[in-house]
């Protein structure tokens, strides 16, 4: 596994090589830069696995004083590419035979591109959760904020460093004992479970390297421990001697990566399925007879849900999607968890009394509907939930009343069961059948005090089967209480910044002051953590698993896979779908009014009057001023009249249903002071839809203050992307300057989650009142609108002129306005604003969009009295790219199998892009000087005649004979066993090789060069020593008689 790190100059490279080469050669792995990357091509680098004898050491030295544990892989930050190499790891132990565990200590990035990085040392001992992130952010030129030279890998490298990532070159350790037991994994680049392989896209490309080679090789580099495959959770050990029986008491747990993050900027679940903070932990207990485990898992409640971190008692809920937005998620997440654990039994740990904790109550009832509605109510079926609210049973420290629900879960328990095996002949003798999910808040400090009673419950089960006694069972149980007490301050560190609370109670089973104490200076340094460095953990978390927008893996450079990729382009509609969909947009300024009943179909369905069948895909609704903006409402959000005007929404709808319409449900929807952006979708689509974020902008006070701003939100309709915007701008009749500046603020400064920006998006619409207005004077304008003359107002109009200028709104467009000015009237009226201020009458809604494929088929205004601003709509039509990811992987496979055999396996690094070939080994004993004299100049012997007869009618001699050898194939390198040559094959009958009398035998039998002038030569052929000549004009050793 160990290894020395190599480094080449020029051409740069780095190179790890097995610190111990006579055991069992591996190979070498080299990794050099592509040289052909181009700067807007995907990152490539090469990677070659050399032979020791071909590998010329002279032209490398060692990089890393001490010997490195392998590469993690390799990643681009800042248009160079590093390597990440594991310099130093700790043992843990065994958790059973042959399968050790080491823990990460240390990785330092190395650069493939360039040697301004190697001087630089990272420092990385004494590293804690709580300080790893007080480091200045990294600039684009490598500097930090200080303006000191720091490396671009430095906030990666604390993060792998920190002691909670965990690897073994021995077996695969993403799976279960009974996974890897039952399946009989191999460490194969497809036996990995992805949920939990933490290095997967730094990784890939060289695993994608490790496929392509032959079999041999493959077994050269995993022999090599070159690459390392790691998880991210707690492993701990504790080893029990039981009389003459070694036990292994282990507890591992394994951090899913799929929603990885830190607290409040990772809850829920996903469109994918996948929950925040998903935890698989295993109880192992194992020795040379017997192999134990259960597992259990953890994870957020599956439903959508966020929480601001900026609340320090009573953390407010926000349920992100209606029911039925939630339910395919929901599905997905338990459908997965059914076909990993065939049973799961929910153990819903959060607070039932809504007078206590509102939010807790409201996502406790979610979570319950949404198991409901899978349509399995029994306690026989697959997924069931059982409820305890922790917080009420155990109040006042009474922990012990954890046995209510010991019995409650009894039954479940004794049906799941446990994973047993014989160590000596590896039989199973029964297999877990099922597994709890349990969950609080945070899926911590709860979660870990229930999963490790659990565990407990289970263990002592399984130790009295045993027959064990009870001081035995003591010593076990004890080493259980420390390893789960280390489990959960492990789990924590990593989720929440700190360790758990309540562990002193699971490590002691007591409940003292100091305890509390404790308990409570951890909360007070987690809302610390959460509210001022978890944001930045974040961005380092997403740049690890390869999340950040823009953000490529590194691939080994296959000229086959770039013309496989060519072709792939060529033949989309071979795995794709396009599929044409409807959008309609809206937006209103509602100059702070509530809904009075006014019926929204004139707006909503307007597009019913020219087509009956007209039934939109997608409803993005975008309002202005949902609340009045006093300043009480500037500084905090009122969703609660957002709620009614989602319900007059869905009820309009809906409202032709029952003729066979579509069902409208609420995606999602959010709020910013008084801009609100509120998306419903055809319930037939919403499988279709991923990735859906949204995300706000304040302009308004220097960025301080929401009165101004912009709301978005984001999605994936199959494979294409969409943003959409609900903005209001700076007022004024001439803050045109202002209302720029509003833009640009918004367009540069709005980000979603993994740096995604507005423009990162193919498709982006905003539904919102710009402000912009007519640059008229009142009189003129008001004649011109009295009139009708709707171009001569356009003519003057700011945001045609801005746009027209290139100062707003670059590369939108706007469909052409045919209606009247929808600002500013009186109150239920069509007059135009007579108050005192008499505003010009003007354009201030508008819906401006960009996108290749949108296509506005409308756009218009509707006439509704509840504002003094009049509702604006657009329908679009657009088309959208589904990917089947199954057809595209067959029709790759097929078509790099076929390029294959079309350019051989000779072909598959481009002549063009090869690097030179490495001079051979130089011999590693020193040449000895020959004792043979030397021969004068005229005695050099002639090219030698053949010994051995080759005729052509024995074809016998030829049927064992390797294949000709080849620039990059080697017949004496296969691994096979060598061909032998027949001593008793001559020319003459002879054996040329044994000593003759040279008196009596006859001259033919010698060179004719060495019978020349009558001068008696003996001619001993011998096998070349290491000083013999190595070039093609080959010399022998020769006696000379006189």
């Amino acid at each position: 596994m160990e290894s020395h790190l190599l480094l080449r100059e020029h051409p740069r490279a780095l190179a790890l090589r097995p610190t111990v080469l006579e055991e069992a050669p591996s190979g070498v792995l080299v990794l050099e830069q592509h040289k052909l990357n181009l700067p807007t091509s995907t990152t490539k680098a090469m990677a070659t696995l050399v032979s020791p004898s071909d590998f010329e050491d002279s032209q490398w030295r060692i990089l890393n004083s001490r010997p490195v544990f392998g590469c993690l892989g390799l990643i681009d930050i800042l248009g160079e590419s590093f390597v990440a190499i594991v310099t130093d790891c700790i043992s843990l132990g065994r958790i059973r035979a042959g399968e050790e565990v080491y823990k990460i200590q240390s990785v330092t990035f190395y650069s493939l591109t360039s040697s301004k990085y190697d001087n630089i040392n990272l420092m990385t001992d004494d590293w804690d959760s709580d300080d790893w992130l007080d480091q200045p952010t990294i600039n684009n030129n490598g500097g930090n904020d200080n303006g000191v030279f720091q490396h671009p890998c430095a906030q990666l490298q604390k993060l792998l460093s920190i002691g909670n990532f965990y690897f073994t070159p021995d077996f695969d350790l993403t799976k279960t004992v009974q996974k890897r037991t039952s399946s009989a994994s191999t460490m194969g680049a497809h036996s990995f479970d992805d949920h939990f392989l933490w290095n997967k896209f730094l990784i890939s490309g060289l695993l994608e390297f490790r496929n392509k080679l032959d079999k041999k090789k493959q077994m050269d580099l995993d022999r090599g421990g070159f690459l390392v495959f790691a998880i991210r959770g707690y492993v701990g050990i504790e080893t029990i001697i039981d009389g003459n029986e070694k036990y292994e008491l282990s507890t591992v747990s394994k951090l899913s990566c799929k929603r990885a993050g830190t607290r409040f900027n990772s809850r829920g679940i996903d469109d994918n399925g996948h929950v925040a903070n998903f935890v698989e932990t295993e109880t192992v207990l194992c020795s040379d007879r017997t192999c134990y485990s259960f597992t259990q898992i953890r994870g957020s409640v599956p439903v959508f849900w966020e929480q601001q971190g900026m609340q320090l008692v009573n953390h407010k809920i926000q349920i992100a999607r209606g029911p039925d937005a939630t339910q395919p998620a929901v599905k997905r997440h338990f459908d997965e968890l059914t076909q990993r654990y065939q049973n799961v039994s929910c153990l819903n740990l959060l607070s039932q009394e809504k007078e206590k904790n509102s939010g807790e109550a409201l996502l406790s009832k979610a979570y319950n509907a949404a198991v409901k509605q899978l349509g399995q109510p029994s306690q026989s079926a697959p997924v069931n939930i059982i409820n305890f609210d922790l917080h009420a049973e155990c109040r006042g420290g009474n922990y012990e009343n954890l046995g209510l629900l010991m019995n409650i879960i009894q039954r479940s328990a004794d049906t799941f069961g446990y994973f047993l095996m014989d160590s000596d002949d590896n039989q199973i003798i029964t297999c877990q059948q099922g597994v709890f999910r349990t969950n609080c808040m945070d899926c911590l400090d709860r979660t870990n005090l229930v999963q490790n009673e659990v565990s407990r419950k289970v263990l002592l089960g399984y130790l009295n089967n045993k027959r064990k006694d009870q001081g035995t069972i003591d010593r076990f149980i004890t080493a259980h209480a420390n390893l789960w007490a280390e489990n959960g301050d492990g789990l924590s560190k990593i989720y929440a910044g700190t360790g758990a609370l309540k562990s002193a109670f699971t490590r002691t089973g007591k409940v003292t002051l100091m305890n509390v104490l404790s308990d409570a200076a951890r909360s007070a340094n987690r809302f610390y953590i959460n509210n001022f460095q978890d944001k930045a953990r974040q961005e380092i978390i997403d740049q690890l698993l390869g999340k950040l927008a823009g953000q490529r893996e590194i691939l080994i450079h296959d000229p086959i896979s770039d013309s496989v990729s060519q072709l792939m382009q060529t033949r989309l509609k071979e795995y794709s779908t396009v599929q044409k969909i409807t959008i309609f947009c809206g937006t209103y300024n509602l100059n702070g009014k509530s809904f009075k009943g006014e019926s929204l179909d004139p707006w909503l369905l307007q597009h019913l009057r020219w087509n009956q069948n007209s039934e939109p895909d997608i409803y993005v609704i975008g309002f202005q001023e949902i609340v009045e903006l006093s300043p009480q409402q500037v500084m905090a959000t009122d969703a609660e009249k957002r709620t009614v005007w989602e319900q007059q929404i869905e009820r309009t709808l809906n409202s032709k249903q029952g003729d066979g319409k579509s069902r409208y449900v609420l995606l999602r929807s959010n709020q910013l002071v008084g801009a609100a952006l509120i998306i419903f979708v055809k319930a037939s689509v919403v499988e279709n839809i991923r990735n859906v974020e949204t995300s706000t902008k304040k302009t308004g006070l220097m960025g301080m203050a929401g009165n101004k701003g912009a709301v978005a939100i984001r999605m994936e309709y199959g494979d294409t992307s969409f943003c959409f915007l609900a903005a209001h701008f700076a007022s004024g009749q001439s803050n045109v300057d202002d209302r720029n500046a509003d833009f640009h603020t918004i367009n540069q400064g709005l980000q979603f989650q993994r740096g995604r920006s507005i423009d990162s998006h193919s498709n982006i619409v905003w539904v919102s009142d710009f402000n912009y207005r007519v640059s008229l004077l009142n009189e003129e304008a008001r004649a011109l609108a009295n009139a009708g003359n709707i171009e001569g107002l356009l003519r003057n109009d700011q945001l045609i002129r801005e746009m027209n200028q290139g100062n707003v709104f670059q590369g939108y467009q706007e469909g052409q306005i045919t209606f009247m000015p929808t600002y500013k009237y009186d109150n239920g009226t069509d007059v135009y604003d007579t108050s005192e201020k008499q505003r010009v009458p003007g354009w201030t809604d508008r819906i401006v969009f960009k996108g290749k494929q949108l296509k506005q088929v409308q756009y218009d205004r509707a006439d509704l009295y509840t504002s003094d601003h009049r509702p604006v709509l657009a329908l679009f039509e657009t088309e959208i790219l589904i990917l089947d990811q199954a057809a595209k992987t067959r029709l790759q496979n097929q078509l790099y199998k076929k390029s294959l055999e079309t350019t051989g396996s000779d072909h598959l690094v481009s002549p063009s892009t090869i690097p030179p070939n490495l001079p051979k080994r130089k011999p590693i004993t020193p040449a000895r000087p020959s004792t043979t004299p030397t021969p004068p100049p005229s005695f050099t012997p002639k090219p030698v005649m053949p010994l051995i007869d080759l005729s052509e009618d024995d074809v016998s001699f030829f049927m064992n004979l390797p294949p000709p050898s080849t620039d990059n194939n080697r017949w004496w390198d296969d691994g096979n066993e060598q061909p032998k040559a027949d001593k008793k094959r001559t020319a003459q009958g002879r054996n040329p090789f044994s000593i003759q009398d040279t008196k009596n035998s006859s001259s033919s039998l010698l060179p004719s060069a060495l019978t020349n002038n009558g001068l008696n030569v003996a001619w001993t052929p011998s096998v070349l020593s290491p000083s013999s000549p190595t070039n093609n004009s080959q010399s022998f050793p020769i006696k000379y008689q006189n």
